[in-house]
């Protein structure tokens, strides 16, 4: 399995093939090669920032020559106006970096800026927003990182790293109890120390759960907070609880109200709209 920094170049690689192509045609013909320039990342929208440490990387790939002097890190809260770094250096490089550069922070930008919305609302409460795996192919890794970088949770980061049954695979194995047994039996047989957690649609789902035991965690599938705080009170901390499906900012408070441990929100990653910057010759 391939490691976050691998995957970071991998995706870098790809972005890079797919705009850079055979040239900058527009760059290599109107910017002298032995041009020198300064650029500035400013902010022109308020929130959270992310990935500056990506930025980085991104200029080092095209030009290790590129000096850099960052201002503001990685999770602070930005307003409009403020420079996040300088970078100095080949002006055909800056300009060659540019794009790659800012859609990879204004993505990881708008994921950190609403995590912190949605966690701001859980304020005093000791539920914590979850991700989820609704990620832009390629990217899952640093929009990941902007959850935590916004001050949320990750949930599993693929299907390789927990067990996670939900409806369907109940349904195809032919009931709650087949499941989790299969998927005991699983681990122990491919030494695998994987946390289960099971996908429940009732009440009476989680007393057949509870009755069977084997897992680590219960998520509540589109249950309203009536039904969610009946639920928490029946798993009575026996075991991790998590409310998934039609949580929205609006009754996101609610929710937490009822004592469950984690919400998951597919909106952080698949609904963004990426926080507005520019990179800017000095």
């Amino acid at each position: 399995m391939k490691t976050k920094e691998e995957l970071t170049d991998d995706l870098l690689a790809l972005a890079f093939a797919e705009d850079l192509g055979d040239g900058d045609h527009t760059t290599l013909s109107t910017i002298p090669a032995d041009a020198m320039g300064k650029s500035r990342l400013i902010i022109k929208e308020d929130g959270i920032l992310a990935g500056v440490e990506v930025a980085l990387k991104v200029l080092n790939r095209i030009d290790p020559t590129i000096k850099t002097t960052v201002y503001i890190e990685d999770g602070a809260r930005v307003k409009k106006g403020d420079i996040a770094f300088e970078a100095e250096g080949p002006v055909r490089a800056l300009l060659i970096a540019e794009r790659t550069m800012l859609n990879i922070m204004q993505r990881m930008s708008g994921v950190a800026t609403m995590t912190r919305r949605y966690q701001d609302e859980l304020e005093g409460l000791h539920t914590h927003v979850l991700d989820t795996r609704k990620t832009t192919p390629g990217m899952r890794m640093l929009e990941k990182d902007a959850v935590r970088i916004g001050g949320g949770t990750n949930h599993r980061i693929g299907l390789f790293d927990m067990i996670l049954i939900k409806d369907n695979h109940i349904d195809f194995a032919g009931g709650i109890e087949k499941a989790i047994s299969r998927a005991q039996e699983y681990c122990k047989a491919n030494g695998k120390d994987l946390k289960i957690e099971v996908e429940v649609r009732s009440l009476d789902d989680i007393r057949r759960v509870m009755e069977h035991g084997g897992v680590d965690r219960i998520m509540f599938d589109n249950f309203t907070p009536e039904l969610t705080k009946e639920a928490v009170k029946l798993v009575g901390g026996k075991y991790e609880t998590e409310s998934s499906g039609g949580i929205t900012l609006e009754n996101l408070r609610e929710y937490g109200e009822t004592g469950v441990d984690f919400i998951s929100v597919g909106a952080l990653t698949h609904s963004v709209k990426g926080l507005d910057m520019s990179f800017k010759a000095v």
